[in-house]
């Protein structure tokens, strides 16, 4: 149902189809959701609806109230947008499939398959969604906040250029020790005959891990050393420079070999010294790579943070995609609240004998000063703070033998007051892979530009968020979709855009549900500094 238009807003996102179509989502959509019911808006449909609002930065179905539906419809070939309630429903629809983490499985093989020379490295990182509603769900620490409060644990594994491959929601806000191991199962699926380095950092501290994942399941390790370690002498360190990834890096740098678990486990551990005398520790089990590219490889790992901040801000990456609870398991062991009760009556107690101890010594030290006699002043310190000294310590004795029979872990039953509950995930993990995609497509985007814009490192995002939003002619013909932008807001901008215009037609790609291939040009900019046409105005 394309049409001839003029100008018609935001139709500048169609250059992502390429990006899109090549991702493979329309036809795992098609492989793994079937259809969704008869309807005028279909599966294929809906999944373009979902992706064109993530780029439009649309973060919530809510927000296609402020958008035209017609003039939507010139982009998806339709008379009109779907509404508000239609997006909700189908995305109720498609969640009730539970088929997210196949979804995120086959596209992240195809991902692999295009961009093999990027899956040396994966970067793992755990991401917490913290939660503000009135339900009753585990808690854990949210380090951006610096409290702990009702929150959601998401793992991410990135490649080597920090773009995101797939995610894996954790049961109960499990650490990243104990997500580890899943994930690299999820890894060796991907990756069955390749050795791959895992980067992360010290949250998956743990030295048996370690020897399991090097020794029996052939991953590579690459973190940063936790816990007090001796100091390196300065003198030992030494300058290392090199290019890596068409980068210049430098780095002072000691490498040497250590041991862990009485010998059993050897790992290398490369310090960096930094400006203000600083040392900062990688362990890793790479034997094979200099020193320097352990130390980039490691310090890369804020691409991920970058990442999750620019999704929170950009895609709306904490939003909750609905209000829906599942029930939790209620045999899953949580630590013993009776325990830390117990422990702070320790630590109050301990605290009264320390203040007791110390008013007895600030006694006998005044009955000093005083020149009393030494006999007599202990017996009235003594006489003052005995009985209080022995309650307080017959008490912290008692609470310590109590702790010791205290379980350490319950089960979350024994201790819930309601039904034991958590968010539901099927909803959200979908909607993780809808701004995944386009997320993924900004960057196919952005590595076309790299060479054709001289700040694409800085300001490459922000000109292709103003791309997506940009007009653009459409003109139909029998097989083609012609999709002229107008110029950007530079000219330097609209000289970028315009040198990928071609390498995106060169794709050959179809208008996904039409047989119509998307052809891409750019106006020219208007000429200025011409003079003014007609009569010269009066002044």
């Amino acid at each position: 149902m394309f049409a001839d238009a003029k100008g018609v807003p935001g139709a500048g996102v169609l250059l992502a189809l390429p990006s899109l179509v090549q991702s493979g989502v329309f036809r795992i959509a098609a492989k793994l959701y079937g259809d969704i019911g008869p309807a005028f808006y279909g599966l294929r449909t809906t999944f373009l609806v979902l992706l064109l609002m993530a780029l439009w930065r649309i973060k919530r179905p809510e927000g296609l109230k402020e958008r035209d539906p017609a003039s939507l419809g010139y982009i998806l070939g339709l008379d009109r947008a779907p509404e508000v309630k239609t997006v909700r429903r189908k995305l109720t629809r498609l969640a009730a499939r539970h088929k997210a983490e196949q979804l995120t499985e086959e596209l992240a093989r195809i991902r692999v398959e295009q961009r093999s020379a990027l899956m040396g490295f994966l970067y793992v990182d755990g991401h917490v969604r913290a939660y503000h509603g009135k339900r009753d769900i585990p808690k854990t620490h949210v380090a951006r906040m610096r409290v702990a409060m009702p929150a959601v644990s998401d793992y991410w594994v990135g490649d080597a250029a920090g773009d995101p491959l797939f995610v894996v929601t954790a049961e109960a806000n499990a650490g990243l020790a104990k997500m580890l191991l899943p994930v690299l199962e999820q890894v060796r699926r991907l990756l069955p005959d390749r050795q791959v380095t895992i980067v992360f950092d010290r949250g998956g501290w743990k030295l048996e891990l370690f020897r399991q994942i090097v020794n029996d399941l052939n991953f590579h390790i690459l973190t940063y050393r936790k816990g007090k370690s001796e100091m390196i002498d300065a003198e030992l360190f030494q300058k290392c420079d090199a290019v890596i990834d068409g980068r210049n890096v430098s780095y002072t740098l000691n490498d040497q070999r250590v041991t862990f678990l009485d010998g059993k486990l050897e790992l290398r551990q490369v310090t960096r010294l930094n400006s203000d005398d600083h040392q900062t520790q990688i362990v890793t089990s790479r034997l094979d790579l200099p020193a320097v590219e352990i130390a980039f490889r490691m310090f890369e790992r804020w691409r991920q943070e970058n990442y999750f901040r620019y999704m929170r801000e950009e895609f709306a990456l904490d939003a909750l995609a609905d209000y829906q609870v599942e029930p939790d398991d209620p045999t899953r062991t949580v630590p013993n609240p009776e325990r830390r009760e117990i422990a702070k009556q320790i630590k109050a107690t301990r605290q009264e004998i320390k203040m007791l101890e110390q008013a007895f010594g600030a006694q006998l030290i005044d009955a000093k000063q005083k020149n009393r006699k030494g006999v007599a002043a202990l017996a009235d310190a003594y006489a003052d703070t005995d009985a209080k000294l022995t309650a307080a310590r017959d008490k912290l004795g008692t609470l310590i033998k109590e702790r010791k029979q205290t379980p350490l872990r319950v089960e979350i039953r024994e201790i819930a007051k309601d039904a034991v509950i958590k968010l539901a995930t099927e909803r959200k993990h979908l909607t993780n892979v809808i701004k995944m995609l386009a997320y993924q497509a900004e960057s196919d985007l952005l590595s076309l530009l790299e060479g054709q814009y001289r700040r694409a490192d800085d300001e490459g995002r922000t000109l292709i968020h103003e791309l997506f939003s940009a007009p653009a002619d459409l003109r139909v013909t029998d097989a083609k979709l012609h999709v002229i932008l107008h110029p950007l807001s530079a000219p330097n901008r609209t000289e970028a855009v315009a040198s990928i215009c071609q390498a995106l037609t060169d794709t050959q790609t179809i208008f996904p549900g039409s047989n119509l291939r998307l052809c891409f040009s750019m106006k020219p900019p208007p000429k200025v500094g011409l003079a003014f046409p007609g009569p010269r105005p009066k002044i």
